[in-house]
């Protein structure tokens, strides 16, 4: 048995005249930078245009942030925000869903194929998923530096006492889900670099909603209730949001093994 972590980081890592450089934001901008970088291998690992790389990652930008931005809104707290549509536009406040983010950057990546020759929905879902997993364990790490997403309080030896927020010991709920996370990001790399997953369309993507909002539903039975209406409820909305996910990545799993499609030519 060890002693209870106290954990005291605050949310801001420095300032710069007016300029203020805040944790969650920096492991934000970080899933980004590595988005782009990953992006940019497989496009030239796949001899793909770079210039399309760019592109892509403007839609996935966008998308995430508009994306994750609504699905809070309307997920969590929709009578708040339709009273006070203005405040939908203050971010810096938080208030971001990953549910809201994963629906939009499928849309994002639809449009994108839509709009640019060479590609399909399912080359680019696959290998977007193995960035975005590794995105994911980035975002978590930004609320455990920020001491959101607390879990309930534990007895258990790993109990952290997040004493920004009180001096109850937790469970470190977003540490859970960031490292799975992680270890879904390595499994996704194998099986990209390892096995014949990549040539059936829609494998790794597939297994990638499969795994990510299975862990997320999962997690949610240790995490503190986000919003009151969720009092009482035997599925929290977070849980809710996940199931059509975890049931979509499934399908698609299915679907790629039975799916002729031929993947995009190397150009």
């Amino acid at each position: 048995m060890w002693d209870i972590i106290t954990w005291n980081m605050h949310p801001t890592l420095f300032h710069w005249g007016w300029v203020q450089v805040r944790w969650y934001g920096l492991f934000f901008a970080l899933s980004f930078v590595w988005g782009n970088w990953f992006l940019q291998w497989v496009f030239k690992r796949e001899n793909k245009s770079l210039e399309s790389g760019d592109k892509l990652l403007i839609y996935i930008v966008v998308a995430t942030i508009v994306g994750a931005r609504l699905g809070h809104t309307l997920f969590y707290e929709p009578g708040y925000y339709l009273s006070n549509p203005i405040e939908i536009l203050k971010i810096w406040k938080g208030g971001l869903a990953s549910h809201g983010a994963g629906i939009s950057i499928l849309l994002a990546l639809y449009l994108f194929t839509r709009s640019t020759p060479g590609f399909t929905f399912f080359w680019v879902l696959d290998r977007m998923a193995v960035a975005t997993v590794l995105g994911a364990f980035l975002i978590r790490m930004g609320n455990f530096f920020n001491s959101e997403i607390l879990g309930k309080p534990t007895n258990a030896d790993w109990g952290i006492i997040f004493q920004r927020v009180d001096s109850i010991p937790r469970h470190p709920a977003m540490l859970y889900e960031s490292f799975a996370y992680l270890l879904i990001f390595i499994v996704l790399m194998l099986l990209f670099l390892k096995s014949n997953l990549p040539s059936k369309p829609g494998a790794l993507g597939g297994f990638a909603l499969f795994a990510v909002f299975s862990t997320r539903f999962l997690v949610e039975f240790v995490k503190e209730q986000q919003v009151a209406f969720e009092s009482g409820m035997i599925l929290n909305m977070g849980q809710l949001l996940s199931i059509p996910l975890i049931l979509l990545g499934i399908a698609l799993f299915v679907f790629s093994f039975k799916n002729k499609t031929p993947l995009p030519q190397k150009s």
